[in-house]
């Protein structure tokens, strides 16, 4: 097979489609896809084994609706903060979803037996992950089918999303309500460039949808989550 690109971003980016490709063939199995939030389409997929880092409660939520609006059990280990109202407004249905606030010393056996029953877990590790706890996981990970969204550090995960701008609108001259947010994602996978999409989370209406190009970086707030 012979590919020609016309410049180093379209190199890059069939690089990564190849690259995307030949984890969906590991282990000589295609991996199947799992449904996406609609204003994630395009953004990142999702794929049965796959492990995903963020690095805000938000964008742990945002993956995790897609799967469990379409049918699919979740569960969140180490979050004892979760808002589980925001949640629900995402679309994850809680009569579906195991909450694990605190697991202990005992976080990943917690982790790795909920692989076994759920297919997305979202987990807040306690600290430092090593490599091969990640890797052990991982080989559940594809024999179950489920995906791994961690929010913090893990080695070696297929994506790292990171909210890089953030910026609510509503409140003017001290007054009113906090009624919409703009917010970029950035994807990284791998050493490849980031990717960036602009997300209303939510937009003024209420929905949660794509946004209107990157905001200028002089005018956003960063914010955790």
């Amino acid at each position: 097979m012979v590919i020609s690109v016309s410049s180093p971003a379209a190199a890059a980016d069939e690089i990564r489609r190849l690259r995307e490709r030949m984890q969906r063939m590991s282990d000589g199995v295609p991996r199947r896809a799992l449904d996406s939030h609609p204003a994630l389409a395009g953004v990142l997929q999702l794929r049965a084994g796959g492990t995903y880092e963020v690095d805000s409660t938000v964008l742990a939520l945002a993956l995790m609706a897609g799967p469990s609006a379409a049918g699919a059990w979740s569960a969140v280990l180490g979050m004892p903060d979760l808002g589980v109202e925001a949640a629900a407004e995402l679309g994850v249905v809680l009569e579906r979803t195991v909450l694990v606030p605190d697991a202990g010393s005992l976080w990943l056996e917690a982790t790795a037996a909920l692989v076994d029953v759920v297919q997305v877990v979202v987990v807040r590790p306690p600290g430092r992950v090593s490599e091969r706890d990640a890797a052990t996981l991982s080989a559940r990970l594809r024999t179950r089918g489920s995906v791994l969204v961690a929010c913090g550090p893990w080695p070696r995960s297929e994506a790292r999303l990171s909210l890089e701008q953030s910026r609510w609108a509503g409140v003017d001259a001290g007054t009113g309500h906090l009624r919409s947010r703009k917010m970029v994602v950035a994807v990284q996978r791998g050493a490849a460039p980031a990717r960036r999409a602009p997300l209303w989370f939510p937009a003024p209406d209420g929905v949660v949808r794509r946004g209107e190009p990157v905001l200028a970086p002089a005018a956003a707030v960063r914010e955790a989550g």
